[in-house]
This record gives C-alpha cells, structure tokens and sequence, in this order.
C-alpha cells in the first residue's frame, strides 16, 4: 500500500463517491455502507501486474476475514499504474483470475471504475461513460451476500442501469464537469 499517495487519494474518492456516486444516486446502496463507515479505501503502490495482484489478494482476504459491520465493500485504488483504459480492461481478466485462485468467486465480486472508462457500445465522449468513471483505476470488492441482499430490498435492481444513463444524459459533461470529481 502506498502511504505517500494514501490521504490525497482517498479523499478524490471519498469525493467522488459522495458527490457522484451517492449524489446522484448512481448506486442506491452506497450511501448507507458509506454513511456507516464500511467502506475501506485501500491505495496501490503497484507499477506492475504482479504487485497490484499482491494487493488484490490481500485485499480480497482482508475483506473477507473483516466483520462485515466494520467493512462492507473495499475500494482498491490504483493512482500510478493502469491509467489506459485498455490496459486496464486486459487487467479485469487478471483480476478476475487472483479472485478465482483465492478461492473466493463466489463470495467476493469486482466491478470496476476508471478515469477513461468506456462502455464497450459507447462513443468515448458519451457522458454516460461517466457512470463507472472515476479519479483513479479502481477495483471495487463487494461481498456477495450484500450484493443479494441489496437485490432482495431493491428487486428492479436492473433498472438501476437504465436510470443512471437518463440521470447522466440529463447531466450532461458541463454537469459532470461542475461536481468536481477528478483528481484533485
């Protein structure tokens, strides 16, 4: 983990997450893990594949090991390494590999958050690219048995989608622009 970078870092996201994700209520989950203090933030020193699989690993059985009521989700921040989207869409397949060999598919998901991120039917200038963008590479580890609740106390889960491209249409890049959540 990278201490340098640690508090910089993990207030753009912090930020980010309030302002954009919560604020706008991209995810409807999030604002209570958040509000309750379950979110880690965990930063990445790793300039290469090997040592960010290190830290996914680690972090995948931190996750695990934690009380659920201490730690929910964990956010894996990348700030010096992935910065292509490309690169970091050839890593997703890694990552998903580190969470196979930890034995832990199943219980432990990753979705994914980028400062380019690009959905694959998309323009790269379609705002709502801007639903999975974030200031940095980013891994989010979720605890299954939360994604299923979740989907238990939200059934139309699958509107969530549909939802956040209106919101973001309606948003527009000047609106994303004005949240201020970039990199600071």
């Amino acid at each position: 983990m990278c201490p340098r970078l640690g508090a910089p870092v993990i207030e753009d996201t912090r930020r980010w997450l309030e302002r954009a994700v919560i604020g706008l209520n991209l995810c409807p989950f999030a604002k209570a893990v958040h509000t309750k203090g379950q979110v880690h933030y965990a930063v990445s020193a790793a300039a290469g594949w090997k040592d960010l699989n290190a830290d996914l690993a680690r972090e995948l059985h931190g996750l695990v090991q934690a009380d659920p009521q201490q730690r929910e989700t964990t956010l894996l921040i990348v700030p010096e390494f992935l910065g292509e989207f490309l690169e970091f869409s050839a890593y997703l397949q890694e990552a998903q590999r580190v969470l196979e060999a930890s034995g832990l598919e199943g219980e432990i998901q990753i979705a994914s958050f980028h400062p380019g991120y690009q959905f694959a039917d998309a323009d790269a200038e379609d705002v709502t690219n801007c639903t999975n963008r974030s200031p940095y590479p980013m891994l989010h580890l979720l605890r299954e048995a939360s994604i299923d609740r979740a989907v238990e106390a939200f059934p139309q889960a699958e509107s969530i989608y549909e939802a956040n491209v209106e919101t973001m249409r309606q948003l527009g890049h000047a609106g994303w622009d004005k949240l201020g959540v970039g990199r600071s």
